[in-house]
């Protein structure tokens, strides 16, 4: 099964910009559809963005126009870029994999049966 670790988490001031990266061990263009989720403290987690088969994304209404998902297929990574940060970003950001094939995968956690550890991310006002 598809391990999975993330990477580039960090604090960072409300506008600012963070990439996060996620290193699968094997390869997932044609097998996996993945996604970013995020969980706040107290809060359950939640669909931020996924990308499927022919690079078909989906985001969330709360990041639309200030995240970027997309993966480097050659690196087995899936990276999320983003920009315009706000305080309400901060969570725990984890890298996720579902096996099959999907056009704009959903954003429901119950799609996906594989899971990094996370990394954290802190936006301060």
């Amino acid at each position: 099964q598809v391990q999975l670790v993330e990477s580039g988490g960090g604090s960072v001031q409300a506008g600012g910009s963070l990439r996060l990266s996620c290193a699968a061990s094997e390869y997932t263009d044609s097998n996996y559809f993945m996604g970013w989720f995020r969980q706040a403290p107290g809060k359950e987690r939640e669909g931020v963005a996924t990308i499927g088969r022919g690079e078909s994304t989906r985001y969330a209404d709360s990041v639309k126009g200030r995240f970027t998902i997309s993966r480097d297929n050659a690196k087995n990574t899936l990276y999320l870029q983003m920009n315009s940060l706000k305080p309400e970003d901060t969570a725990m950001y984890y890298c996720a994999a579902g096996k099959g094939v999907w056009w704009y995968p959903p954003l429901g956690r119950e799609y996906f049966g594989y899971w990094g550890q996370g990394t954290q991310v802190t936006v301060s006002s």
